[in-house]
C-alpha cells in the first residue's frame, strides 16, 4: 500500500498492486487493473519511489 494526496488534499492508501500505469498531465493521474483512474498531488516520479519502496518492504518481509 502506498500513501497519496487527492487534490482537495485528504490523504489516502492504495495498492500499488493495483496500478496499471501513470500519467503526468500536468496533474499525476493513476490509472488502476480496474480502469479507475486516481488524480493526486504526487509526481510521477514520488509514486514510482513509493511503489518501489513498497516493493522492497514486501520483499525484506518475505525475506
Amino acid at each position: 500500500m502506498i500513501k497519496v494526496t487527492r487534490l482537495n488534499g485528504k490523504k489516502f492508501v492504495i495498492n500499488a498492486e493495483l496500478i496499471q500505469f501513470l500519467e503526468e498531465t500536468p496533474d499525476t493521474v493513476i490509472t488502476l487493473v480496474n480502469h479507475e483512474k486516481i488524480v493526486v498531488k504526487e509526481s510521477v516520479d514520488d509514486v514510482i519511489k513509493r511503489v518501489i519502496e513498497f516493493n522492497r518492504s514486501i520483499r525484506c518481509l518475505n525475506g
